[in-house]
């Protein structure tokens, strides 16, 4: 009995990225599974200091499976090369070709994608009762991707997309078009960019602009109508030049923290099968930022490779 609880209740999970010392993610489900009685262990799988690439994803994910694990987060750069190693998608996670949360139940890679859902949450804890139906989004990244999608199922009508690759905001423009196609879903070219934030509900960055070694704006939240919305995906530092410009100029903000929140929360949430308390690890998660905590910084039995 004890063996057959210890299997419900223990977990074994990893994140398996390039450059992933500085995240958050282990420290708030490793808090989080802890206050749910669980026996929980998250190591970190950096490719960098391994000195390996995408290329070994599938010895990766195998080996994964025979010590044990329940599950790994995937970030940048593995998102879409670790599709081919899978053997199912959630229908998120195969619209938008990009997983970042790999279950193994019964022999079977299970692929899903809380960055989406982790900005769903996002949005309707930090701006529940915001306009959203013309939104300007800059950057049409990997974030960005989950970003667009998780605006357009949240009901917004018309999704311009810019980026410093004008390619890049068009393939973006046409991989979600099929799947909203109620929306209006274009790439905005930069001299076309001031009009359509003065035109729009809520703007949002998605690019690495506003990060602590990428500093400035991707664009100008004056330009947003004063009664609109600014958010940002960047959340190092959580108070970026442009959420401290927007709220300047009265508009309403959205931290980055707050998806960064909401994707780990889900992540656990279909880890384990329990209902971890959302709010709670946002406290969490403010608590790192505030006393300078990341993952690499746990001992290294806790955080070592996997």
């Amino acid at each position: 009995m004890r063996e057959a609880e210890r299997a419900v209740t223990s977990h074994l999970v990893g994140l398996i990225g390039s450059g992933i010392q500085r995240s958050l993610t282990p420290l708030m489900h490793e808090s989080e599974a802890a206050r749910l009685q669980l026996d929980y262990e998250y190591r970190l799988i950096d490719l960098a200091e391994r000195g390996e690439g995408i290329g070994e994803l599938g010895r990766i994910l195998s080996d994964a499976e025979r010590e044990g694990f329940t599950a790994v987060n995937v970030t940048h750069p593995a998102k879409q090369a670790v599709l081919e190693h899978l053997d199912e998608l959630s229908d998120q996670a195969r619209a938008l070709r990009a997983v970042n949360l790999v279950r193994f139940e019964a022999g079977r890679r299970i692929g899903a994608n809380t960055d989406i859902t982790g900005f769903r949450t996002a949005v309707l804890q930090g701006l529940p009762d915001a306009r959203r139906d013309e939104v300007v989004q800059v950057g049409a990244g990997g974030a960005g991707a989950a970003t667009a999608f998780a605006l357009l199922s949240l009901g917004t009508r018309r999704l311009g997309i810019a980026d410093i690759d004008p390619g890049r905001a068009r393939g973006l423009a046409a991989l979600l078009a099929p799947v909203f196609p109620e929306a209006h879903i274009d790439a905005v070219e930069r001299d076309g960019l001031a009009g359509r934030l003065s035109a729009a509900d809520g703007a949002l960055n998605t690019t690495p602009i506003g990060m602590a070694d990428h500093p400035g704006l991707s664009f100008d939240p004056s330009l947003v109508p004063a009664d609109g919305w600014i958010g940002d995906v960047v959340y190092f530092p959580i108070r970026t030049e442009l959420l401290e410009r927007a709220e300047a100029t009265g508009h309403r903000t959205l931290d980055g923290g707050w998806m960064a929140v909401g994707q780990a929360w889900d992540s656990l949430r279909l880890i384990t099968g329990l209902e971890p308390d959302l709010h709670r690890m946002r406290d969490d998660f403010l608590g790192y930022l505030a006393e300078g905590l990341t993952a690499g910084d746990r001992p290294a039995h806790v955080g070592g490779g996997g």
